[in-house]
């Protein structure tokens, strides 16, 4: 076995898992919700359709990719956007970018599955 150098894609390894934070329809659908203000895990269950454990799980990748935050409200957890601003500036570039090419990403054998979910993105 051979050992890999160091090379252009390891300073990349952050971004990869920082983009891995977007590559589900759920992941995103739940940071388009947050975008219009704090929800608590069964306000987000109830607009997603999705089951509890669903969506606690994606949101402990979200938090883990340092894009959601969250506080204690009662015996609930009241979650939110960490960076809103940055990521509504994500949001126009992905859309721009998604108008320049056609949304060619949709034919892209890879992002298939997530393209046919039928998620708006």
């Amino acid at each position: 076995m051979t050992m890999m150098s160091a090379g252009p894609c390891a300073s990349l390894g952050s971004a990869a898992a920082l983009f891995h934070g977007f590559s589900d329809p759920s992941r995103l659908a739940i940071l388009r919700r947050l975008a219009q203000g704090e929800q608590r895990v069964t306000d987000l269950v109830a607009h997603l359709g999705l089951a509890q454990s669903t969506v606690s799980q994606h949101l402990a990748c979200l938090r883990g990719c340092g894009l959601v935050d969250s506080r204690p409200q009662g015996r609930a957890s009241v979650w939110s956007l960490a960076h809103g601003a940055e990521l509504d500036d994500l949001w126009v570039a992905a859309e721009r970018l998604l108008a320049a090419t056609g949304e060619a990403v949709a034919l892209c054998p890879s992002s298939a599955p997530a393209a046919a979910t039928g998620v708006d993105r």
